[in-house]
């Protein structure tokens, strides 16, 4: 199977009563806003300030009070306070947060992030039971637990309260625990469904602070953990989560977190020039980096150490780990290919599993599968009793509903519409399988599975001009839920077409437009190329600043090009 090509779409122009209402902006940024839905000045105005939508007090979310009523009661009688979170950048950096929330309150409290490969995703019986043992009386997760039903009847019945605080979709039945936070509960109306394991947390943090009579300001200072977290977890940088990542990333850009500071020396990266893609691609990937390979405790140490020399070394391992993980994804990766295609050229969902996979990588060779070959793709690490699968899917497909209509196969699982996990006896594995991709074929084989690239504005190489990426600015941060802005230009004279990079799989070109306009341009991935295009081509990019040798260049990140289309004259 060749990855399917994509399917280009182009925005109509905007009516002239829109134009009225979003005359404030750059022409080319109006065209954006009104596609993306923010049609009248004022919700334009709300979505360029980043303003969060109204109600979003935390203790409009259900079980906040609860919670904070038993923390508060804790913390005055010196109870044994754990938090429990999961293993990635969202879980690890939620688990940081109210650690050092409930720490300056001088509570007796200390994080419990569970080993990936001995104990799984998650609560699990015998974390409890030692933790119990150990003598905690109150157990708060961050960024799991609510679809752990059978481990907070266990709590229950050690006499261990538990409050869970998490963002993933409910199931059926809930846990019945002393508070349940999640705004994704269907009795919850919170008006944000979308925020981040760290979001949540963040918000039972700010209760508690409140609850304290401390100012809403002193969180200022957890704002890093939280845009680390919400975008390394691929929240969508929309609503509340767009207003909190926005306040993150300029308290990360003044380096006040040793550990973090350490992490964005490692990667290459400047603090005062830090914004969402970074994390995305080169701060959240070191950070889950250590669950993955081996324990997340690392990270957790990271994030709250204040000494520069533990830091600079915890920070180097995991920059270590992560060139570990790039090269174990890759192998993964093009074995797990060779599997999901051994019996169809043509799958409507991609499954393979294997004894040697790293359970810690496997999510992510499955991510690899989905973009290049737009089908849902599921990877899993055959074990000696169960195997651990790990889902991502595209918008056509709901993987999380998909294993709803598994789970009498299913020992555990969870997840989101495009990301999910399972765990499944090996006996039941084939069944599985057989299902899943009978689920597949029947949602999407009437369906032309492609890719769609949609430019919000089609421009001449003469509008790429500084004034243009200043109003683009206005965007940030950008990511899941809210992507850079995609231009499209038709009829661009290729005058200079090159490969670049180690392998020569990268495409730098010099692009002329009928004006004269002259544009650099990189195409990552596309050196195959060089040397074969077309004089004349249509091209769908991103257009972006290019900091080289401490100079400034503007320049177009292509993200697809073809040859050009004829021009009616």
């Amino acid at each position: 199977m060749h990855p399917p090509a994509k399917r280009w779409t182009i925005s109509a122009l905007l009516p002239a009563d829109a134009t009225e209402e979003l005359v404030a902006y750059h022409p080319i940024l109006r065209q954006i806003l009104y596609n993306r839905g923010y049609r009248t000045a004022a919700t334009a105005g709300q979505f360029i300030n980043a303003i969060p939508p109204d109600g979003t007090s935390p203790f409009c979310l259900s079980g906040v009070e609860a919670a904070v009523s038993r923390i508060r009661t804790a913390i005055k009688q010196r109870e044994p306070i754990v938090i429990y979170g999961d293993y990635d950048a969202d879980g690890v950096t939620a688990t940081t947060l109210l650690y050092q929330t409930l720490l300056k309150l001088n509570a007796v409290v200390r994080g419990y992030i569970p080993n990936r490969f001995d104990e799984g995703y998650g609560l699990n019986v015998d974390a409890l039971t030692n933790l119990f043992q150990e003598g905690a009386s109150l157990v708060i997760t961050v960024d799991c637990g609510i679809r752990s039903v059978d481990e907070a009847d266990h709590a229950r019945t050690l006499g261990l309260d538990l409050i869970i605080t998490d963002h993933h979709q409910p199931g059926e039945i809930l846990p019945n625990v002393l508070a349940l936070i999640n705004p994704k509960l269907p009795y919850d109306t919170y008006p944000d469904k979308d925020l981040a394991g760290v979001g949540l947390a963040y918000k039972l943090a700010a209760a508690i602070f409140s609850d304290h009579g401390l100012p809403e300001t002193d969180m200022d200072e957890f704002l890093d953990l939280v845009a680390l977290g919400t975008v390394a977890d691929l929240a969508p940088l929309t609503g509340e989560n767009r207003s909190l990542v926005r306040k993150g990333l300029e308290t990360i850009r003044k380096a006040q977190r040793q550990g973090l500071l350490s992490l964005i020396g490692v990667a290459g990266l400047k603090p005062s020039q830090v914004n969402a893609t970074d994390i995305g691609f080169m701060l959240g990937p070191r950070l889950n980096a250590a669950g993955r390979l081996d324990s997340a405790l690392a990270a957790f140490t990271l994030l709250n150490t204040s000494n520069p020399y533990e830091a600079a070394r915890l920070a180097q391992a995991l920059d270590n780990q992560n060139t570990s993980r790039q090269k174990i994804t890759r192998e993964i990766q093009a074995k797990a290919e060779q599997l999901a295609f051994a019996k169809s050229e043509n799958p409507w969902l991609l499954f393979a599993a294997d004894p040697d996979f790293n359970p810690g990588v496997v999510g992510l060779a499955a991510s690899r599968l989905t973009e290049q070959y737009y089908r849902p793709s599921i990877v899993a690490a055959y074990g000696e009793e169960y195997t651990r699968g790990s889902c991502r899917s595209i918008p056509e497909f709901h993987i999380t509903q998909a294993l709803d209509q598994c789970s009498d196969l299913l020992h555990h699982y969870g997840g989101h519409a495009a990301a999910a996990g399972f765990t499944v006896h090996n006996d039941h594995l084939l069944e599985l399988v057989e299902r899943l991709n009978q689920l597949a074929a029947d949602e999407l084989g009437e369906l032309d599975l492609r890719p769609e690239l949609k430019a919000d504005a089609d421009v001449d190489l003469a509008d790429l001009r500084a004034d243009l990426l200043k109003a683009l600015d206005d965007l940030q941060p950008t990511g899941m839920g809210n992507r850079s802005a995609l231009l499209f230009t038709r009829n661009a004279l290729v005058r200079e077409q090159r490969a670049i990079g180690k392998d020569a799989s990268h495409l730098k070109m010099k692009l002329v437009d009928n004006k004269g306009a002259t544009h650099d341009a990189i195409a990552f991935r596309f050196g195959h190329l060089a040397g074969g295009l077309p004089n004349r081509v249509d091209l769908m990019f991103a257009f972006e600043r290019n900091f080289f040798n401490g100079q400034e260049y503007l320049q177009l990140n292509i993200r697809d090009i073809r040859a050009a289309e004829p021009v009616n004259l």
